[in-house]
């Protein structure tokens, strides 16, 4: 790869067992980063300015695999859960469904072997959030959809026939859309209309070369519009400029590196259960914790969902 910035990580930030860590996100008010485990159905905190001691787990009504904001509200947060989009009271700790995403059009049996998996909210307030299928169910094949629920809670199929929907995000001028539909290896760009929502002209924006271990995973923008993409199966997070060439590294002492998310300048990164134990065993003692690495660049700031 050339000249390009590196980064190693020896050891976690929180040692953790996480079977699918994913989501982070940091709330900059509360300096509280949050992060859900999907397959062990936890939504798990941590005070930034406290530190480790401060880790607590919440038990949640089913599997979370993604959250946001609301505008005007510090108390919901609008989740992607198995059936679609649900609101979170934190409060509570209650799970309400507000648009189940299944209908008839879908056969019987749709919204049993399904799960919702990674999402973001765009610039204008609509929630995009991805399905797949449910690995406790069966293994994953095309039937995923990327979805966009508008503010007005009308829900919308942006893109079908997907295997394993992962990172949603956006440039910094919103006139481009990236997504990563994990097994293609491909991380692909849009045209996008931020005035209506629509997507277009695909285009396949970098592709993790098919000698290299692992799958793009989940991603954040920074301010500076790079992209960071978390390389499952690699151990790997790869700094993309905004043409797509890798200018940074950020290795990690575990394979299963799931999503990593900015806290001011340094970024959170996931990661699940090793899943071949037998065959990795040096990926095996980390796996599942959340690691920390300082990179010297802020996040692109996170969208709220405008509920109408």
């Amino acid at each position: 790869m050339g000249d390009i910035q590196r980064w190693e990580i020896e050891e976690p930030y929180l040692h953790l067992h996480c079977g699918l860590g994913e989501a982070p996100y940091y709330e900059e008010s509360s300096h509280i980063l949050r992060f859900v485990d999907i397959v062990q159905e936890k939504l798990h905190t941590v005070d930034l300015s406290k530190g480790p001691s401060s880790h607590h787990i919440h038990d949640v009504e089913g599997a979370i695999s993604t959250t946001a904001h609301i505008v005007g509200s510090e108390d919901e947060l609008i989740v992607g859960a198995k059936l679609g989009y649900a609101i979170f009271t934190r409060s509570s700790g209650k799970l309400e469904y507000i648009k189940k995403v299944w209908n008839e059009r879908d056969g019987p049996g749709k919204a049993e072997r399904m799960r919702c998996n990674d999402g973001a909210v765009d610039a204008a307030g609509r929630y995009w959030l991805g399905t797949m299928n449910d690995p406790k169910v069966q293994d994953p094949t095309d039937e995923g959809v990327l979805f966009r629920l508008d503010p007005d809670l009308s829900l919308h199929r942006m893109i079908e026939r997907a295997s394993i929907p992962n990172g949603v995000g956006w440039t910094l001028d919103n006139k481009k859309m990236y997504f990563i539909d994990s097994p293609t290896r491909n991380i692909f760009v849009f045209d996008f209309d931020l005035a209506s929502g629509a997507i277009s002209n695909r285009q396949v924006f970098f592709h993790l070369a098919d000698d290299e271990l692992g799958v793009p995973d989940g991603f954040a923008m920074d301010s500076a519009g790079n992209l960071w993409t978390a390389v499952c199966g690699g151990g790997k997070v790869l700094k993309l400029s905004p043409e797509g060439k890798v200018i940074g590294e950020i290795t990690l002492p575990t394979r299963m590196i799931s999503c990593p998310g900015f806290a001011g300048e340094d970024l959170f990164i996931t990661s699940a259960a090793e899943e071949e134990p037998e065959k990795y065993p040096e990926s095996v003692q980390y796996g599942g914790s959340l690691f920390r690495v300082h990179v010297g660049v802020s996040g692109k700031p996170q969208n709220r969902f405008r509920r109408t």
